[in-house]
């Protein structure tokens, strides 16, 4: 059991005011494996005012103190990444293997990148007779998701403390244990007192506390485009910056003269690693009508191959959904694909063979979805893959862009001009070419209700920068 009953607000763990928690629960044993403080907007406040209070001395670092600081807190995570991939693995379900490479290997990086950019990133240039400077932009509230906790997390607080600004965090409460290990880090290593700030709780309470909080300068959300609306609307009151990195229901067009192989095991890949649990997964399987029963085939074969298990076990390639409501939810999602009409190629509804607790999904595939499906059209967050046919290239974009969002895509083509023809034509944030692997560097958001803002690289780091011109 992981007990956290205090929040690290201006460099010191406080007990909140009020005395309620909220427990953390195993995604696999569906046991009880921690808890955190159940904050209220009082806490929000009291990091905030520490933010503001450290903003002036931390923006007038050198990039240099603050790329030390960064590349501390790069070694402080890696000391401590077992236990960072045991931890989210038990938490969101996420199978070892996965979580030592990604949940905890890929945050872990991303503080070290961020130091590593401020050695060449240029914060002025002269334009004519102004030198334009790229200055902080002040406060900025975090607000991040179950799915990539820590991942998602160090998107944000990395760049936004290589750019001179300070933090007010609010993990998820559904997976917040890694958080904790990040702010223990950061006192350990005794970062300036409230230039990281950690607050626990609801996103109903604290989430809509940090988003309409004066003191915050910006707000940068990672979650469902529902949420994100009402974070818009929150900080509409103070007209303050809103970065928002949403949902996705991406789609993968195989075009008649691309590898169909290699497709089908792409598309596995991205749509049901942790458990389908990705913004940016591959969920929309778009293929020639005349292939179709060749792929249904190599589909219902690559399926097999899909071992569900304990995450814990290095065998497992899907662990369970992180709670009982995602489980429901994705139930009533296939079940709604099936009563729609869609062919059941492997997997469905109930839990896997052999499977008596956990919340584990059996991978899903669905063919001959309609593009106005539910299963179709609403982000499903489970191991779902659903496979709609075209007739020609010009209708395979056009489902592909019928679609409230626009967070990623694939194109498969033997023809690598026709795939980025097809690539430029879809509106969307971030194309794969015949699975190209995901870069780091480059810029991560959305079109549509997808989002804005970018994350990633020297994109990530001017989100939390505010231009100034100044006229000589």
């Amino acid at each position: 059991m992981k007990v956290h009953d205090k929040v690290f607000i201006g460099g010191q763990w406080r007990k909140p005011q009020g005395q309620n928690s909220i427990e953390v629960i195993n995604a696999t044993t569906e046991k009880v494996m921690g808890s955190i403080p159940d904050c209220s907007s009082v806490e929000v406040d009291m990091a905030m005012h520490a933010a503001r209070e450290a903003f002036a001395g931390w923006s007038a670092t050198s990039t240099e103190e603050r790329a030390q600081w960064l590349l501390k807190i790069h070694e402080g995570l890696a000391r401590r990444s077992d236990e960072i991939a045991e931890t989210i693995t038990a938490e969101v379900g996420t199978t070892i293997k996965i979580s030592k490479m990604v949940q905890a290997g890929s945050p872990i990086r991303q503080f070290k990148s961020a130091a590593k950019l401020l050695a060449n990133y240029e914060f002025s240039e002269q334009v004519g007779h102004s030198l334009v400077v790229k200055e902080p932009i002040g406060v900025v509230g975090c607000i991040t998701p179950w799915n990539y906790p820590l991942h998602q997390v160090a998107a944000k607080v990395a760049p936004a403390l290589a750019a001179g600004c300070c933090v007010v965090l609010k993990p998820s409460e559904v997976a917040p244990l890694s958080a904790f290990i990040l702010a223990q880090v950061i006192e350990e290593i005794g970062l300036p007192e409230g230039v990281f700030n950690l607050v626990t709780g609801t996103g109903a309470v604290v989430g809509e506390a940090i988003a309409e909080h004066v003191e915050a300068d910006m707000v940068s959300f990672t979650g469902s485009t529902g949420a994100g609306r009402r974070v818009s609307q929150l900080a509409a009151k103070t007209i303050k910056r809103v970065a928002l990195e949403l949902g996705g229901k991406s789609a993968s067009l195989l075009l008649a003269d691309g590898d169909i192989k290699a497709a089908v095991k792409s598309v596995f890949n991205s749509c049901f690693i942790n458990a389908g649990q990705t913004c940016n997964a591959h969920t929309r399987l778009l293929v020639p009508e005349d292939k179709y029963p060749e792929i249904k085939a190599l589909l219902a074969s690559e399926a097999a191959k899909w071992q569900v298990g304990n995450p814990m076990d290095e065998g497992s390639r899907v662990g369970p959904l992180v709670s009982e409501t995602q489980w429901g939810r994705v139930q009533e999602l296939i079940a709604q694909g099936i009563e729609d009409g869609a062919e059941l190629i492997a997997g469905g509804c109930g839990l896997p063979e052999g499977v008596e607790r956990g919340y584990f999904v059996q991978p899903t595939i669905l063919g001959r979805v309609a593009p106005t499906d539910a299963i179709a059209v609403e982000e499903v967050f489970g191991p779902v893959l659903s496979v709609l046919t075209f007739a020609s290239e010009q209708q395979a974009v056009a489902i592909a862009n019928d679609s409230i969002y626009g967070l990623s895509g694939a194109v498969w083509s033997a023809d690598s001009e026709r795939a980025l023809s097809v690539a430029r034509a879809l509106r969307t944030g971030m194309v794969d070419i015949n699975g190209a692997a995901f870069n780091p560097n480059a810029p991560f958001g959305g079109y549509k209700q997808s989002g804005n803002g970018r994350e990633f690289g020297v994109y990530g780091l001017e989100e939390f920068l505010e231009l100034k011109a100044i006229q000589l």
